[in-house]
């Protein structure tokens, strides 16, 4: 059977609360699960003890067990320092749409020129000095 620990919502709407539960990952997300190993409740400020409440045995006992945690529930396993920090590719960090890459071109562009521009002037009367004599 090939468990999950991971999060079940509940909650009214616009108001989430969840579950940290172990379950077969077959399972719908909110549906039947093996045992409930804590709580995680989004509203409430970041630096709050009840934010994320977990039970580190039991989660222990599961990730013994051959449990794989969702990416939530690692990233609360990582802060509470059971699970050792992994590397992440941020997918929705998305690069900069086509016209505003154009924008960024341009800017670049006359920035160079306007350096070329300033270099150019400073250059001449050094050259003409030097064929004078």
């Amino acid at each position: 059977m090939a468990m999950k620990i991971r999060l079940a919502r509940g909650g009214s709407k616009k108001r989430p609360f969840y579950r940290v539960v172990a379950t077969d990952s077959r399972m719908p997300r909110d549906g039947r699960f093996i045992e409930k190993l804590g709580t995680y409740n989004p509203l409430l400020p970041k630096d709050s003890e009840e934010r994320v409440k977990l039970d580190m045995e039991r989660v222990q006992y599961w990730l013994d067990q051959g449990a794989q945690p969702s990416d939530r529930v690692s990233r609360f396993l990582e802060a509470a320092g059971v699970l050792e920090k992994k590397e992440r590719a941020n997918l929705k960090k998305g690069e900069p749409g086509k016209k505003a890459q154009e924008r960024v071109q341009e800017k670049a562009d006359k920035a160079a020129a306007a350096a070329e521009a300033a270099a150019a002037p400073a250059e001449e009367p050094a050259e003409e000095a030097a064929s004078e004599e």
